[in-house]
């Protein structure tokens, strides 16, 4: 991976690419700098770009092809890895469904301390929401991309994109910026996120994490200690997957994560509220809320409060729920999020 973070192009349709790429590589060449930017390495990524149905993917008659861009963001101990196969599907039903000749290119971005951005120089705390979400903006700054059309985000990612188009609509980020037409919030309790609305099993995983030797010994020795402290097997499988091996000469484990900038980032993530946001949202943007339908992060309270918000700003502000799904949604019901989302997506003209 090159240090500036692209990992890998999975799919491309090149001269559409290059057509999104101009007005960026022009900001980059004339030096257009984003406010407060600390000249650091930028966040690690992947691209996955579907073209647009008539472009063919060749060079033949591509030029004229616009390709729209979404950020996508993962959650606490995520990566964007994780939403590879999504967001494959996700581009693919929205251009099927668009009547514009629009491809989409979809940014899977690694949060700070989180994938391969934990290896990266530069990211000095305090590690929270607003670091990361300047994080986003200094991405795209310092890669030279147009400004994304639409932020996709899930858990604790959503509300890292929240505290985004909260700043940029607020010139936080220097007048360049420009807000994405939708941001897209998956399974995230906009509000603070109370200690008795909470049944403590991320605060239990992160404590267990940090009770951990380093290096740890073998992933199987990882998943062993994980059950032995009363969590699942799913749990301390999907944990071993977040593990990478230090050296071939030995089965020492590392974590793909920062584990105290996570820990940090979380603390963060229960402590900011972002309803006064969506009770005036920024023009031009609309936000959109999903609720996982058998997500345990909704009480009575929070839900009544959303649907108060959203009565009160029906064209800025949606909501809307994925059934037989819960907080994983995009792993429980993928098609389910997809058919919500795609036709909202292909709307942008």
């Amino acid at each position: 991976m090159e240090r500036g973070g692209r990992c890998r192009i999975l799919s491309l349709g090149i001269q559409a690419w290059r057509e999104a790429r101009k007005e960026g590589e022009r900001r980059a060449r004339s030096g257009e700098q984003l406010a407060g930017s600390r000249g650091k390495a930028t966040l690690a990524y992947e691209e996955i770009v579907v073209p647009a149905k008539d472009s063919g993917g060749g060079s033949g008659g591509g030029d004229n092809k616009k390709v729209r861009t979404a950020l996508v963001v993962h959650g606490l101990l995520g990566a964007g890895r994780n939403w590879r196969t999504v967001a494959k599907r996700l581009a693919t039903a929205v251009v099927e469904e668009s009547s514009s000749s629009s491809g989409w290119r979809m940014v899977l971005v690694d949060l700070r301390n989180h994938g391969n951005s934990a290896r990266l120089p530069g990211f000095i705390p305090p590690h929270d929401i607003p670091a990361a979400a300047r994080d986003l903006a200094e991405l795209v700054q310092a890669e030279g991309w147009e400004w994304p059309d639409v932020m996709i985000a899930h858990s604790l990612g959503g509300k890292v994109v929240l505290d985004f188009a909260q700043n940029a609509a607020a010139g936080s980020y220097g007048p360049a910026v420009l807000l994405p037409k939708q941001v897209w919030v998956l399974d995230s309790v906009p509000g603070e996120v109370e200690t008795e609305n909470s049944d403590g099993e991320v605060e239990r995983v992160l404590a267990a994490l940090q009770s951990m030797p380093h290096p740890i010994p073998s992933r199987r020795w990882m998943t062993n200690r994980m059950q032995e402290l009363g969590f699942s097997k799913s749990l301390a499988d999907w944990m071993g997957s977040n593990l990478r091996r230090i050296d071939s000469a030995s089965e020492n484990m590392e974590w793909v994560f920062n584990v105290q900038g996570a820990h940090d980032m979380f603390l963060s993530y229960r402590k900011l509220s972002y309803w006064s946001l969506l009770q005036k949202p920024p023009q031009g943007s609309h936000i959109a809320l999903v609720r996982a339908a058998l997500s345990d992060r909704w009480t009575p309270d929070i839900l009544a409060q959303l649907e108060a918000v959203v009565a009160n700003k029906p064209h800025n502000v949606s909501y809307h729920v994925v059934e037989n799904a819960g907080h994983w949604l995009h792993i429980e019901n993928p098609s389910g999020l997809i058919a919500i989302m795609a036709p909202v997506l292909a709307q942008i003209s």
